[in-house]
Formats: C-alpha cells, sequence, structure tokens
C-alpha cells in the first residue's frame, strides 16, 4: 500500500455574517470562505495494526484522539468497517505551519488531508461532494477545505457553492503566539449581545436570510475588483472578539493604518489579515507591521490567495 504525502492549506474568510439560530442550536451563517498557500503538510502512511497513530512535533497539537485529524481517520473507519478491517490503520505525520488556535482552519484542514488520504490509500473512489458529506459531521470548516479555492459558505457553514477563484491577491497575516480565542465562547458572547435581532420564527428568518449583504461582495470577487473587495470584507464577529480583546483591535487598528486594501480578523480570530494586491505589496506590509509592533509574541506570515484545497505534494 502506498503512503501520500497532502498539501493542507489554511482558510480565510472574507465575509462571515451570521443570521440567527438554527434549531440544532448551531448559528446560520453567510461566509465566504478563501484559501491561501500558507498551508501544513500531512503525510498518512498504512499502519501494519488496527491502531491510528498522529505524530506531530508542534507542543499546542495533540497526538491523542482529540485531535481532528485522528478523528477524521476513526469516522473513515466506523464509515466503511469491512474495508479497515482489510487494510487496517493508519500513521498520521502533521508538520504545523498553518497557527495553532488562530481561526484559519489548521485542525479542519489536517482533517480533511486524512479524508482524502484515507480515500486514496483504501482505494475508496468516494467524489469530492461524497468526502464533504463525511466531512460535514467532523466540523464546518472541513468540507470547504477539502477542495478549497473561493467559496459561498451557507447553513453552518456546511454548503457550499464556488465562485469564481482569486488568486492573484495576497494577505499578510498576524497572531500573538500566546493569544487565542474560543469559538464556541465567540458565537456565544455574540448571541448574548445581539440574539434580540434574531429572527423569531420560519418567514422572519427566511426574510432575514435573502437580505444578507454579501451579494456587492461576490460580485467585487466575480470582478476581479481588488479595491472593492478590501472594501466590502465583513466579519460580525469582530464586534464581540475586538472589545474583549484590547490586542486584537490594536493590531487589526495598526494592520489597516499600514495600507493595503483592506484589513479584518479572520473568523473567530485572533489572526488578522490585511489584503493586498501582491505578494510583494504584502512583503512590504510585513516588514513594516513589524517594525511597528516590535514585539516578539507577534509572529507575522505572507501568503498568496489559492484555487486549491487538498492536493498531493510536489
Amino acid at each position: 500500500m502506498r503512503s501520500y504525502r497532502l498539501i493542507a492549506p489554511a482558510k480565510i474568510n472574507l465575509y462571515l455574517e451570521i443570521i440567527g439560530m438554527r434549531t440544532d442550536s448551531y448559528h446560520e451563517l453567510v461566509m465566504i470562505l478563501q484559501s491561501i498557500d500558507l498551508a501544513d503538510l500531512i503525510e498518512i502512511r498504512p499502519s501494519v495494526t488496527d491502531a491510528i497513530k498522529v505524530y506531530c512535533e508542534h507542543p499546542e497539537v495533540p497526538c491523542t484522539p482529540d485531535n481532528l485529524a485522528y478523528k477524521a481517520a476513526s469516522l473513515m473507519q466506523r464509515q466503511f468497517p469491512k474495508i479497515a478491517a482489510n487494510y487496517g490503520g493508519v500513521n498520521i505525520f502533521i508538520e504545523k505551519h498553518i497557527p495553532v488556535a488562530a481561526g484559519l482552519a489548521g485542525g479542519s484542514a489536517n482533517a480533511a488531508a486524512v479524508l482524502v488520504g484515507i480515500n486514496m490509500i483504501w482505494e475508496l473512489g468516494l467524489t469530492q461532494p461524497e468526502l464533504r458529506e463525511i466531512a460535514a459531521t467532523l466540523g464546518s470548516d472541513v468540507p470547504f477545505c477539502i477542495g478549497g479555492g473561493t467559496a459561498i459558505a451557507t447553513g453552518r457553514g456546511e454548503k457550499l457553492d464556488p465562485i469564481p477563484d482569486l488568486t492573484t491577491l495576497a494577505v499578510v497575516l498576524a497572531k500573538y503566539r500566546s493569544l487565542s480565542v474560543s469559538t464556541p465562547w465567540a458565537y456565544g458572547a455574540y448571541r448574548e449581545e445581539f440574539g434580540v435581532s434574531y429572527p423569531t420564527d420560519a418567514q422572519s428568518f427566511l426574510k432575514r436570510s435573502q437580505s444578507v449583504h454579501s451579494g456587492p461582495l461576490v460580485q467585487a470577487i466575480v470582478s476581479r475588483d481588488g479595491p472593492q473587495i478590501g472594501k466590502l470584507l465583513h466579519n460580525d464577529l469582530e464586534k464581540v472578539v475586538c472589545p474583549e480583546y484590547p490586542q486584537v483591535s490594536h493590531l487589526r487598528q495598526t494592520m489597516a493604518s499600514l495600507g493595503g486594501l483592506g484589513t479584518m480578523m479572520s473568523g473567530s480570530g485572533p489572526t488578522v489579515f490585511t489584503l493586498c494586491a501582491s505578494l510583494e505589496e504584502a512583503q512590504s506590509l510585513k516588514t513594516q507591521l513589524i517594525n511597528e509592533i516590535a514585539n516578539p509574541e507577534l509572529d507575522v506570515w505572507t501568503a498568496k490567495l489559492s484555487s486549491s484545497g487538498i492536493h498531493l505534494a510536489q
């Protein structure tokens, strides 16, 4: 049996609007998700036993059943028990480049890579839509991470509609190493503060869903209008995260003051990114940011927007 080395790209949110609460206790969302070429390297190797083992040298990544990559492999064993009994377990090696607990879907990308890798090792022949259906049971970001690119995500984030890819733009991203924001806390805090505005019946829920404001941004993406895309970046969770985390708020303000097309927090944070017209501009802004905030705790990266989800390493 072959082993596979897979690239697992991170994602950013170009748009995140909260519609209200669903009957399953998740939030109904409208998001525009975008892959970037900041990525982890995942190697999937067949095992001579039935065990699943995860290996990663990053101190914040658990090599236990709590790891989403482990959960992905375990899910595949349960979904295809006869095939799993024939092929055995897997060893999963994670080379971490995506920052942990950063709102960049690093764990989700790792899980997506495991699903794709096992699909190939076990020769299941699952299509991308079939893999996304399995992925949705692991987490809202995992289905997107499989195919990547640029997509509108609705529901709790698992319903995807691709739109034309953005590959000419770039980003500079920054995060304080020791700072993390709990995604459940962020959504809970938003519900506590703004829940009174949530629709309360099916008719008002439908009306609210039909009045989302992502349309102009989608049109700007289709038109490849970088300045307009930058102006229309939107994230509802900034309303609760920035007041609670002054470092995130200050980082956002500082990055916005340095230029670029637009600045926003990604997902539930704490990563902040500035969209740039080119990788060269992103690298220039990275240098300016490091000079402006001389804090050894601040990690800064640059990346290009990518049309790729999980794919084989060269």
